[in-house]
């Protein structure tokens, strides 16, 4: 059970601590230096991975479809949001107990769940209702000023005429009960409509705080459709990242380069390739330094997951761009280097990896980064949990 009076205080140091630090809010909001040099690229290796069972039951609910995770600094535990979108049991997300050190993972104890809410108390329905009220989660992060969850849905573009539009959204949870706490106004191009915005499922996935909590940065998962094709084998894709304030201004957006399809699709295969930018997260010292997870699958190839350091440093603000694709010739994008692909890890399996989050320190500048897939409730998929090393 959490103690309220304990979030509320721990809620008051960091607010204390962020009133007191206004130079990272001041470094995010500045104006890019494209001379000022690009930090030393981060380093991985792997140091352990653990197995969710699969369809574990908690509390009467089925674990599984797990897309995100945060660490909660208020009570030392972790979050994961499944992307459940009702067809099990309501959206919903777990808190849990890591053991996580050099030695990789040791434990994944889970520790209480709850039901997101609507503002009238209700959990979400059912997409099958066909009402508008659903939600796809997707992504969790701990507020670092309040400790509550921020959570990111990317709503729904209907394939055919008649089921309704659900816009994306970026909303406020209580974590003693997934009460809703309010929602974040976003940029004027995630919005759906006829012939722009999000593809399908290919809205609001990643999100993350710089370390005071000022700034919220979030990712679309893939090209908008005013922004040019998806990406194929020959070519990639510019997708859009958006630092905003808390209260919803934005304070930049930038054109992420998505990388190429890294296999040809099995042509027998009903379903087309797959990819995007799932999961993005702020380094703690530098509010313009991320690392950017890329998860692609393709029929016949599997899945490849790969981790990139990328920087806003030195990239053309586009927020004011209509379409990259007939704007965007002079644009700059984030530059970005390679930390790991998982197919060099020695991981036992490469999976529909989508959530990651800072895990503790490790000593020596090394901090461990944990990382979660998502197994879409199939027998022929997994819940891994990763911990890699960072320097």
């Amino acid at each position: 059970m959490r103690s309220s009076l304990t979030r509320r205080a721990c809620a008051a140091a960091l607010l204390l601590a962020s009133t007191l630090s206004p130079a990272v809010a001041t470094a995010a909001a500045r104006p890019a230096d494209p001379a000022q040099p690009t930090a030393r690229a981060a380093h991985a290796r792997l140091l352990g991975e653990k197995t969710v069972p699969y369809k574990l039951d908690f509390q009467g609910t089925t674990v599984g479809g797990l897309s995100g995770i945060d660490r909660d600094p208020c009570t030392g535990e972790y979050v994961f949001i499944s992307d459940d979108r009702g067809y099990t049991q309501p959206a919903r997300f777990y808190t849990a107990k890591l053991d996580v050190d050099a030695g990789g993972v040791h434990a994944v104890d889970f520790t209480g769940t709850h039901s997101f809410r609507r503002p009238d108390g209700s959990p979400y329905p059912s997409p099958a209702l066909d009402d508008g009220n659903a939600v796809d989660p997707e992504e969790i992060r701990v507020d670092p000023v309040a400790c509550d969850y921020w959570w990111g849905q990317e709503g729904d573009r209907p394939k055919t005429a008649g089921p309704p539009v659900i816009q994306p959204s970026i909303r406020f949870a209580s974590p003693s009960s997934g009460a809703y706490l309010g929602e974040l106004p976003l940029p004027g191009n995630y919005a759906i409509t006829a012939d722009r915005g999000p593809r399908r499922n290919q809205a609001i996935e990643a999100l993350t705080f710089e370390a005071r909590g000022r700034v919220l940065t979030s990712a679309i998962e893939g090209p908008l459709l005013q922004d040019g094709p998806e990406p194929t084998t020959e070519h990639g894709a510019l997708v859009r990242v958006t630092k905003q304030r808390r209260d919803g201004s934005v304070l930049g957006q930038f054109a992420y380069p998505l990388e190429k399809i890294f296999a040809v699709n099995d042509p027998n295969s009903p379903w087309g390739p797959d990819t995007g930018v799932p999961s993005i997260l702020a380094f703690p010292d530098d509010p313009d330094r991320y690392l950017v997870l890329e998860r692609t699958w393709v029929a016949g190839a599997g899945y490849k997951v790969r981790l990139f350091e990328a920087t806003t440093r030195g990239a053309t603000d586009v927020k004011d761009l209509d379409s990259l694709a007939t704007d965007g010739e002079a644009v700059k994008p984030m530059r970005k280097k390679l930390v790991a692909d998982f197919h060099d890890l020695g991981l036992s399996t490469v999976d529909n990896t989508e959530g990651m989050t800072w895990g503790p320190y490790l000593g020596r500048g090394e901090r461990a980064l944990i990382l979660v897939s998502d197994d879409n409730f199939a027998e022929d998929a997994v819940t891994q949990l990763v911990a890699l090393g960072i320097r």
